[in-house]
């Protein structure tokens, strides 16, 4: 009976996810959705001097902002614009409601060695890295924040023979477009902004698992690492990063959308 009942939810989530992409106008990018990670209850990773959550946000205000100014044609929609707390649910909502062609999540990395820096931009996948799943299991820690959490996100299970079937069968429409657009978000940071680059990579992140879009995860640096809090924290710093992403982001209509 349950093997039935997963059964018939895989095709459901196929059926909708093959119809939403089907709706899409093809290689076109109108619509894209800006996730400043944690908020509210939420502080996300937390540093000597500041939280992550108000990083992500001024980071994420200030990517909206650019988008509008170069790409006016462009719809830019936001999973929060202050220090409130949006489910997993609900910024997945946000981009799968509104038909969006992109979905960025802003973040900060940490870790337990304060001299690791530098940035990464993860995929949804099912990394066989301790390193990459345990930065998906931080991240993915908050819903317990949530009500009735385990009743919501009983079907997100990275280990489970059901949830690899659901990633195989709805993923594969955009992975490579997001792994195409996490490469050239890292390019723009190593670069233009000389960051360094830790690469992209593949993990089981929630909020990527519940967007059926192209969707990136972008760890803009490590608040842990006192040298890149501190730029984290400076103003010019932010709008560089947003600079960058940008610019990936323009690089990335421009492409998908010169492709017969």
């Amino acid at each position: 009976m349950k093997n039935n009942i997963i059964l018939v939810n895989v095709i459901l989530l196929v059926f909708l996810t093959f119809n939403h992409l089907n709706g899409f106008k093809k290689y076109k990018l109108d619509v894209i959705v800006i996730d400043a990670g944690h908020g509210g209850k939420d502080p996300g990773s937390v540093g000597k001097i500041s939280y992550e959550k108000d990083i992500a946000l001024k980071i994420s205000l200030h990517l909206g902002r650019i988008i509008n100014e170069n790409l006016p044609n462009v719809k830019v929609l936001y999973t929060r614009k202050d220090d409130s707390y949006p489910t997993f649910n609900e910024r997945a909502k946000i981009a799968n409601s509104n038909n969006a062609d992109l979905f960025i999540s802003i973040h900060c990395d940490s870790f337990n060695k304060p001299s690791v820096r530098g940035t990464s931009t993860f995929i949804m996948g099912l990394s066989k890295s301790n390193a990459n799943f345990n930065v998906a299991k931080r991240e993915n820690a908050v819903i317990e924040l949530e009500e009735n959490y385990e009743e919501v996100y009983k079907n997100y299970d990275p280990n489970s023979t059901e949830s690899i079937m659901l990633l195989n069968l709805t993923q594969k429409s955009k992975i490579e477009n997001s792994a195409f657009l996490a490469g050239l978000i890292q390019e723009q940071f190593s670069k233009r902004v000389g960051l360094h680059d830790r690469g992209v990579k593949q993990a089981p992140f929630l909020v990527l698992w519940m967007t059926t879009m192209p969707s990136v995860l972008v760890e803009t640096g490590f608040i842990t690492n006192h040298e890149e809090e501190k730029k984290l924290n400076n103003n010019t710093h932010q709008v560089y990063i947003a600079s960058a992403i940008f610019r990936a982001i323009r690089d990335y209509k421009n492409h998908v959308e010169s492709i017969d």
